[in-house]
């Protein structure tokens, strides 16, 4: 891929070339040539668009897009995504799918070096790999794959990238637009966890996986996903097409509504930081006005008050730097605290049924944790400096 100038519309444009080592091989031009036809009939904003193709002196050459940002895979080299930015990439590239799926082309090689994340947010390149699905052509071929990192591949390999491969291409079966879920499936799992949904020391143990096993939940490494979205990526991800979301623009819709049902609790979240000064200034009133209601009532009745039963919890925690740092979840199962870690003070989560706490990713600086009304986030106010 270069970087060049197109002198004509006085714009910067990328050109990619058919290797020489390749352009002697005419299967590999006609997947170059199948990928500027597949680009070319879709117009959509999160899609790479091609602007020309052509040949020159022997060299096959595409003109797309220029593109300034990063690739989604060398992204994820630095971790997990926070939640809502990568929600909010999910929706895109969904989007972006379903456009192509509609015009009857299926990617087949959707994996995160081939979704590139700009200022207006994710976009999807490369459809080197893609085929036409109307009409189904039986028995794609098996080639080597210039888009793909040569210690997964190699000339008679399997068309795709075998961490994100579905089992029908594995298995050299016809692939289709669920062949595509399964790939973002894995897509959106890497993007939570900062961890590959399949991952092994050999082909053979990545296969394996793929064709046998299931990825831990997000919310294993993420504990305040929503159950909602462990649902969808499972759902991706599931061995038989059949039993996968059935298109993309299906998918899109359940992910919008996981991020509408995120907005609403962050919303809530935000109006209670709000009035929090308010309503402690109110509690301490209504203290102090039941402290004198209850003393009044002790000397007009004259009457022996019971004991009341205590109920004790120890909680060991790492170090803790606020007297106000606990939070109890409004169902009184979830306990969300402030602690020092490695990168400082940061909210940790203790489920009360489990004997452990786990930091929470993205709260470091953290100050007063707070439950969101309906319990499903935490919010949290800036540390006093």
């Amino acid at each position: 891929m270069y970087r060049a100038r197109d002198t004509r519309l006085d714009r910067t444009v990328a050109v990619k070339v058919l290797p020489e080592s390749l352009a002697a091989d005419p299967e590999f031009r006609t997947r170059f040539h199948n990928e500027a036809r597949a680009i070319s009939t879709l117009d959509h904003p999160h899609i790479c668009a091609l602007y020309d193709v052509g040949e020159h002196a022997g060299t096959a050459y595409l003109v797309m897009q220029y593109l300034e940002g990063e690739t989604l895979a060398q992204r994820l080299e630095k971790g997990a995504l926070p939640f809502d930015q990568a929600l909010q990439f999910a929706i895109q590239i969904a989007d972006g799918l379903a456009t192509a799926h509609r015009a009857g082309i299926v990617h087949r090689d959707l994996k995160p070096g081939n979704i590139m994340l700009v200022k207006t947010g994710a976009k999807l390149l490369d459809f080197g790999l893609a085929k036409a699905s109307k009409p189904v052509v039986a028995g794609a071929a098996l080639s080597m794959l210039p888009t793909t990192p040569p210690n997964l591949t190699a000339q008679g390999a399997i068309l795709g990238t075998f961490q994100y491969m579905a089992p029908e291409q594995l298995e050299g079966r016809d692939a289709d637009a669920r062949t595509d879920i399964f790939a973002f499936g894995a897509v959106i799992y890497e993007m939570l966890t900062g961890r590959k949904a399949f991952e092994g020391k050999s082909q053979a143990n990545i296969i394996a996986g793929i064709l046998e096993h299931d990825p831990p939940p997000i919310s294993d490494a993420q504990p305040l996903t929503p159950r909602a979205l462990d649902h969808i990526v499972k759902k991706c991800l599931a061995k038989d097409p059949d039993d996968r979301w059935q298109s993309a623009a299906d998918l899109r819709s359940e992910l919008k509504w996981v991020a509408e049902g995120t907005a609403e609790g962050a919303v809530g979240a935000a109006s209670s930081t709000r009035s929090r000064r308010t309503v402690w200034a109110l509690g301490a009133v209504a203290v102090v006005a039941m402290a004198a209601l209850a003393v009044l009532a002790t000397l007009y009745f004259r009457r022996a008050v019971p004991e009341p039963v205590v109920t004790r919890l120890d909680v060991v925690t790492p170090p803790t730097t606020d007297a106000f740092s606990f939070a109890l979840s409004l169902d009184g199962r979830q306990l969300a605290f402030l602690a020092n870690g490695e990168k400082g003070p940061q909210l940790w989560l203790r489920p009360l049924d489990q004997v452990g706490a786990q930091p929470l990713a993205g709260t470091e600086g953290a100050g007063l944790p707070f439950w969101a009304p309906d319990g499903r986030a935490i919010g949290f106010l800036p540390a006093a400096n």
